[in-house]
């Protein structure tokens, strides 16, 4: 079930499957969000729940148990109910069922709200442990974007600029699509931009930063000025990913709190990198920003 958004001369389009705002109109009628044409990726905005990026040979361990999951976990791929409807807001629920038990041994509510706002959209999550015992679990958004915006532009006249100057190196995935111990590619010296170019996504698939200073971060074309800025405090991660080789006219901006597998790590579902765990009835939430330029 689709439902529109609507306020002043602003347009969203959400899905009940996966909880997903999977259009976004400006002011001027121009879409901001990736259309998902198959030639390059189907995906627009997925929501990333209970792991983000690849499990060690898609399983994780949960007390002793082993579990199985596919990469980005399974909310993307689930039916959510609306609990809340308004002309420029929806609320969409959705809660631990028999299926997912199988995979993830935990109840849960996972509450996701997409608001439109005065130049932009808002996402917040909620996640409630609704179990007896303690709940990890990690989160993130998979946000694409349309570059170029216009069809008389190139994706080489966007820059990525971030809200402070930054030293920042790129974590690198291996074949398998975990995060490669102790090494790196430096990719912001004392800098608050790069330069958008197909060639770091043919080389390394996707660009990660973990523990950066700032809070937000635009997608701004160089000449023009006109793009989006993403306000992503308190998430740890922030990626970037497209198809480099397919040269796909769009860029994922992700906000994670939580990442792909490690190298070397146990398998142990709390020990994950910037895994979360809630006590029984605990509640978390999350909140990321869109505004346009």
């Amino acid at each position: 079930m689709e439902i529109v958004l609507k306020k002043g001369c602003m347009e969203a389009v959400v899905t009940t499957k996966g909880g997903e705002l999977i259009s976004f109109k400006d002011g001027e009628g121009t879409e901001r969000i990736w259309q998902g044409d198959p030639e390059y990726w189907t995906g627009r905005n997925p929501l990333l729940f209970p792991v983000v990026g690849n499990l060690k040979e898609g399983k994780i361990k949960i007390n002793g148990e082993t579990y199985s999951m596919n990469r980005h976990g399974f909310a993307r791929e689930r039916e959510f109910v609306i609990t809340e409807q308004a002309e420029d807001h929806v609320v969409m629920e959705l809660r631990s069922d028999e299926e997912t038990l199988q995979k993830y041994p935990f109840g849960f509510k996972l509450q996701v709200c997409h608001r439109l706002e005065e130049s932009g959209f808002a996402t917040s999550f909620e996640i409630v442990n609704l179990d007896k015992r303690e709940m990890p679990f990690c989160i993130g958004a998979h946000t694409a974007f349309r570059c170029p915006i216009f069809d008389n532009e190139t994706f080489e006249d966007y820059d990525i600029i971030f809200d402070e100057k930054e030293q920042a190196d790129s974590l690198l995935l291996n074949a398998g699509g975990y995060i490669q111990n102790g090494k790196s590619v430096p990719f912001l010296e004392d800098s608050d931009r790069f330069a958008l170019s197909y060639e770091p996504f043919e080389k390394m698939d996707t660009v990660i930063f973990r523990n950066l200073k700032s809070t937000g971060v635009s997608l701004k074309h160089r000449l023009r000025g006109h793009g989006v800025h993403m306000d992503f405090e308190g998430f740890p991660f922030m990626a970037f990913w497209t198809k480099g080789a397919q040269k796909a006219p769009f860029i994922c901006i992700e906000p994670w709190h939580g990442c792909a597998a490690l190298e070397d790590e146990d398998g142990e579902f709390k020990h994950k990198e910037a895994c979360i765990c809630l006590e029984p009835g605990e509640t978390k939430k999350f909140l990321y920003k869109v505004k346009i330029l």
